[in-house]
């Protein structure tokens, strides 16, 4: 560096930090597209069993892992002192946040394996379309969150905006899967 260069500013670095972080996330994603694009799906895949008890374990699971994404939801505004009450958190807070999150995304793996050997990544409608990229989206945005998380030099949006869209992911996973075969494979009407 020379005397005359200043060393780059913290909105610099932490525009760059940004973007690598996107860029992970984005990688991760589309290697599992592209992944679910190529493969050849495999509808005798079982999931836990039969293929034919599919779609119900995989609601039950994905109806799980929403409640356990709103959960992490009230953890975390619990967590940034954003609930009512006391000012103070407690210490328990966030490592009960830590481990609903690894139950959460552990819950996820049996389900999305399935689909993606069942299934891969398929555009038969604009339903499937949605859940199979969402589903694609979902892990690349847990990865941003995990690097998130172990960087302590991002602006204080970013980690409650990765956090919001992975629970948004989750919603629409869920929407577009769970949803869909609890209302007699429908659209919910309303």
């Amino acid at each position: 560096m020379s005397a005359d260069s200043e060393p780059p500013s913290n909105n610099t670095t932490s525009a760059g930090l940004v973007v690598a972080i996107l860029a992970a996330g984005a990688a991760v994603t589309a290697a599992l597209a592209l992944f679910g694009t190529l493969h050849a799906p495999n509808y005798s895949f079982g999931l836990l069993g039969s293929p034919a008890d599919a779609f119900s374990t995989k609601s039950t699971i994905a109806t799980g892992v929403l409640g356990l994404a709103l959960i992490q939801v009230l953890l975390a505004v619990w967590m940034y002192g954003h609930l009512p009450g006391p000012t103070t958190t407690p210490t328990l807070v966030r490592p009960v946040h830590r481990v609903f999150g690894m139950v959460l995304f552990l819950t996820t793996l049996p389900v999305a394996i399935h689909c993606m050997f069942a299934y891969g990544v398929e555009t038969t409608s604009a339903r499937v379309t949605v859940h199979s990229l969402a589903g694609c989206f979902f892990y690349g945005a847990f990865v941003a969150k995990m690097i998130v998380v172990r960087s302590r030099s991002l602006p204080g949006w970013v980690l409650p905006t990765v956090g919001g869209l992975l629970v948004t992911l989750v919603a629409v996973i869920w929407y577009t899967s769970a949803l869909w075969y609890l209302n007699g494979f429908q659209p919910p009407v309303g």
